[in-house]
């Protein structure tokens, strides 16, 4: 069975014999299908044969120059090609129908070559330079081994002598060319050497490619554009097939093969268009509905999948028709829990689907972010949105289906509840309308339509309520949007706004855990938590979250002051002494013993940094000690330059620097010696409390 995924030549026009070595030493499986013969080794018997009036040949060696080590299965025998029609010349199309990857082809079987009409051609007998050498002997005929000779004559009788100059030899088994492999100019081949040959087969498109560029003759422009596909120059190739469709745009052929090189760039909407384009030309094209056929497999569009891997008259593809089956199965799992709102085992059926072959699809990553924002992972589903397939735009003339709406009306339906829940109701409402538009009859996209409308208008009205101060009239509107929509966080963090106006701050704090439920790092809802908490006198909670706010608001100096007094208020509950407390205060530099002494005896924590002025560690991690002076407004941060008061570091017996002590009190309760900025902070949270 051939594979898709590499263009082939027309049969009928002779390539020149370095193009037939290159691409019989390639290890690609779907090389392009030249109509020369496949030698095998020039040092092996060549047997020829008849076979449907066209002569071919086995060879039994695995030299370079004929075959790959590994691979030394019966050259290609003729194939028939699918599609008849007034431009059904498809002998430069891939041969074949997986089409998952134009790039993963190359460890595929050898496809078939395709050959000559006419039905009594003579086989073809290698000469030693060129292919178009005849001999009408019997089928029984062997040349015997070693039938190139070093000056290039012929041995056996009845072949055409060799016309160049020039000598074939045998190669010395270096470079690319293993021992066997041959040379062209005799003597001057040894003065060549491996480097060419490396150079022939790594240069971009070769000489055929280089020919391509400035012909008029379309098939050479293809062949060349062949030639850049082999190689994985993709961009290349797609301007050399754009071109052969200028000079011949009826040709089927080049549109599949424009196709290819668009799939190889992960431009698969434009590779939909092309191969729907050849179709159109030639509807009975059997590999241009594989290609089609496997690039909406990857889409994840089954059923129009299935109407080209299983066109009638057409052979399937088994491996893609395998992959068909599972995809479309775990799609129909997906499709079961999504309608019982079994959002783990969407995600778990949705990966599956992906994974078994349908990697190319938005529809599945806007399930997925569908799945997280049921599951009320926002943030999960705000992020699949940056990593959706971009999907250009392509013309399908039967779109297909997505949990029963038309796939691109599911995209804008999945956003416009995502814009929903990150309060982006004006957003929300453009994609429910775009919905709307797209597949005007599915009874859920016009649920949601008519639901985005009015929770938008019920918060348009609370906001007005909640201006104007008529604050029990806003809860109540804000509640009209939350029961058309209960898990939308910003319209619970309004309605916690108004009852904090209202003095009803056990109710606020209960909206604001309901809004931080669906949205963890909403800091509106944290800093209406915190203020209520602290008008309950909840000192220990409204510490917690101002502490959370700092961290995700270093620079608001409003959450640094209500922090500081929350935690003063805490200390106060806790029956502790609060005196000369203030708020901003910075690193206190402490100059001598008593100072020392009077500082760490000072109502709440005292953090002291020993350091000298010339440790290179102490300069580092100084500016973090003002860092935590000022986001833990209630600890008392001192600094002691041991080389400037060496009594007090005696006394504390400082040796090593940077060292961090925390008193309580007066009394020692933690020392760290070169700690790291993370247990820093961490030991002085723990002791802020």
């Amino acid at each position: 069975m051939s594979h898709a995924g590499k263009p082939i030549s027309e049969p009928g026009v002779d390539s020149s014999l370095s193009d037939r070595l290159r691409d019989s030493l390639s290890c690609e499986a779907n090389k392009p299908d030249f109509r020369e013969l496949d030698l095998g080794s020039p040092v092996s018997p060549l047997r020829t044969r008849q076979s449907g009036g066209l002569a071919t040949a086995t060879s039994s060696s695995s030299s370079s120059s004929g075959s790959v080590s590994g691979r030394n299965g019966p050259n290609p025998v003729n194939a028939k090609r699918s599609g008849s029609g007034p431009n059904n010349n498809h002998s430069g199309d891939l041969s074949g129908s997986s089409e998952s990857s134009p790039t993963n082809t190359r460890n595929s079987s050898k496809p078939g070559h395709t050959r000559s009409n006419s039905g009594s051609a003579p086989p073809l007998i290698y000469s030693g330079q060129s292919s178009s050498a005849v001999n009408s002997s019997p089928r029984s005929n062997v040349l015997p081994t070693g039938n190139i000779c070093p000056s290039g004559k012929i041995l056996k009788a009845g072949m055409v002598p060799n016309r160049s100059s020039r000598t074939d030899v045998l190669g010395s088994g270096t470079g690319y060319y293993g021992h066997g492999s041959i040379m062209r100019g005799g003597a001057a081949a040894k003065s060549v050497g491996a480097t060419e040959a490396v150079s022939s087969r790594t240069s971009g498109g070769g000489e055929l490619g280089k020919r391509g560029m400035g012909s008029v003759d379309p098939e050479e422009v293809k062949r060349a554009g062949n030639e850049h596909y082999r190689r994985g120059n993709f961009a290349e190739a797609l301007s050399l097939y754009d071109r052969a469709i200028a000079l011949a745009p009826a040709n089927a052929a080049y549109r599949s093969n424009r196709a290819a090189a668009l799939t190889g760039l992960g431009r698969l909407g434009e590779a939909v268009r092309e191969c729907e384009e050849a179709v159109k030309l030639d509807p009975n094209y059997g590999r241009a509905h594989h290609r089609l056929g496997s690039l909406f497999l990857r889409l994840g569009q089954v059923e129009n999948a299935r109407r080209h891997l299983c066109l009638p008259g057409l052979q399937p593809d088994a491996a893609e028709l395998r992959k068909l089956e599972v995809v479309e199965k775990h799609l129909k799992k997906c499709t079961d829990a999504r309608r019982v709102g079994d959002w783990k085992s969407v995600l778990r059926e949705n990966d599956s689907a992906i994974a078994a072959g349908a990697d190319f699809s938005p529809q599945l990553s806007m399930c997925r972010a569908e799945a997280h924002l049921k599951l009320h992972q926002i943030d999960d589903a705000e992020s699949v949105l940056s990593n959706i397939p971009k999907l250009d735009t392509y013309t399908n003339s039967s779109q297909s289906k997505f949990f029963g709406m038309l796939s691109e009306a599911y995209t804008y339906f999945v956003l416009a509840q995502i814009e929903m829940a990150f309060g982006r109701f004006e957003n929300a409402v453009t994609s429910a309308e775009k919905a709307g538009k797209i597949d005007p009859r599915n009874l859920e996209v016009a649920s949601l339509l008519q639901n985005v409308r009015m929770v938008v208008r019920a918060r348009a009205r609370g906001n007005d309520l909640f201006k104007s101060e008529r604050f029990t009239e806003a809860c109540l509107a804000y509640g009209d949007g939350l029961r058309l929509d209960p898990s939308n966080s910003v319209l619970y963090c309004n309605r916690a706004a108004c009852w904090f106006k209202l003095g009803m701050w056990e109710h606020s704090i209960e909206d604001c855990n309901q809004a931080l439920c669906i949205k963890p790092n909403y800091t509106k809802a944290l800093l209406r938590r915190a203020a209520s908490n602290s008008k309950l006198e909840r000192w220990v909670d409204a510490v917690r979250d101002y502490e959370i706010l700092r961290r995700e608001l270093p620079d608001d100096n409003e959450v640094a002051e209500s922090l500081f007094h929350a935690q003063v208020a805490l200390k106060k509950s806790r029956g502790e002494e609060v005196h000369n407390m203030k708020f901003g205060g910075e690193v206190e530099e402490i100059l001598g013993l008593e100072q020392f002494r009077a500082a760490i005896c000072l109502p709440g924590v005292s953090v002291v940094h020993f350091k000298a002025a010339s440790d290179l560690q102490c300069k580092q991690i100084s500016p973090f000690v003002d860092t935590l002076c000022g986001r833990y407004p209630s600890i008392n941060f001192l600094k002691v330059d041991i080389e400037e008061s060496p009594a007090v570091a005696n006394i504390e017996n400082v040796k090593i620097v940077p060292t961090f002590k925390i008193y309580k009190k007066g009394s020692r309760v933690k020392e760290m010696v070169c700690p790291c900025r993370e247990m820093l902070e961490h030991s002085v949270r723990h002791y802020s409390f």
